[in-house]
């Protein structure tokens, strides 16, 4: 397993470690050992979670749990509090939590979405709401009284739209139907084969066919998309732009479910695709959200994801 020391260098304390912190996106894993008065005792960074057990998170404990000098004896923490994509419904979110408790890393667990991870950590109060927009795309909310608002986050199939990878899908039709003359001209065309090294946009379909060419890999022609944008190519604006309005989508939804859209909430952008701060698609989510919730506070984790 590829892992990334990311140890601040925090001296181990003499009793346990209060937290055993687990945050799992799609991209990438990060996991630490912490104090009870919150300093970092170790951390380490490994691959996504993709369908997250306790079996793919058993390395990366083993290695953080080597580099905070412990014997590797259970338990190394107090509290597990692991957020993890692709853990959408509370059964699953049941039933990851009993897994970690089999291994007796922790004395209690507790498993959530990773939308809750960029909750806590980008908001000043217990309450908010958090949009995650990497890979795919998802938002949670919870009120000043603790009612929570989430989304299944499934796929098409539950209502969404957006990510990466689905952004990936969509930038390969537009330059697909350019070439072919189904759809209209667009500098995605050119830039699809281009980063491929392909000839065609024909070439590279083929590759993804083939399987030379993974679902990865087109979610990184974000990057093209944005760099698009940026030139003014029309068929690459309207993507970003039906992203800002899908993330403002998802936010007004439970904005409106939590009654919070008359106060000071704070609302965290966050996740691979808003993090690049592209101001096409950051000033179109701040721009719907001013006006549908004039005192909402958007606002980015300076947290590493």
């Amino acid at each position: 397993m590829d892992v990334k020391d990311t140890t601040p260098g925090a001296r181990l304390p003499g009793d346990l470690p209060a937290v055993l912190a687990i945050d799992g996106g799609n991209s990438k894993t990060d996991i630490a050992l912490v104090a009870a008065d919150g300093s970092v005792i170790a951390t380490v960074r490994g691959p996504g979670s993709g369908a997250p057990n306790a079996s793919t998170l058993a390395p990366m404990v083993e290695e953080v749990t080597r580099r905070a000098g412990l014997d590797g004896s259970a338990p190394v923490a107090r509290h597990i509090t692991a957020c993890l994509a692709n853990v959408d419904l509370p059964e699953e979110e049941q039933r990851l939590t009993a897994e970690l408790e089999r291994r007796a890393w922790s004395h209690s667990s507790q498993v959530l979405n990773d939308t809750f991870a960029l909750l806590r950590s980008g908001t000043h109060r217990p309450w908010g709401v958090a949009v995650v927009c990497g890979a795919g795309v998802n938002c949670a909310g919870v009120s000043p009284d603790g009612r929570v608002a989430r989304f299944l986050a499934l796929g098409h199939h539950t209502g969404d739209w957006g990510g990466g990878r689905w952004l990936g899908n969509e930038i390969m039709y537009s330059a697909m139907r350019a070439e072919d003359g189904r759809g209209p001209q667009t500098q995605l065309r050119e830039r699809v084969a281009e980063y491929f090294d392909r000839p065609t946009v024909h070439d590279v379909a083929v590759a993804v066919h083939q399987g030379s060419v993974g679902e990865e890999d087109l979610t990184r022609l974000t990057r093209v998309l944005l760099e698009a944008a940026d030139a003014g190519d029309q068929v690459a604006v309207a993507l970003v732009e039906r992203q800002a309005e899908e993330v403002f989508l998802m936010a007004r939804s439970v904005l409106e479910r939590l009654d919070l859209a008359g106060t000071d909430v704070e609302v965290v952008l966050g996740g691979g695709i808003l993090a690049t701060r592209h101001p096409l698609l950051t000033q179109g989510v701040e721009a719907r959200l001013k006006e549908y919730a004039p005192s909402a506070l958007p606002c980015y984790t300076d947290i590493p994801r």
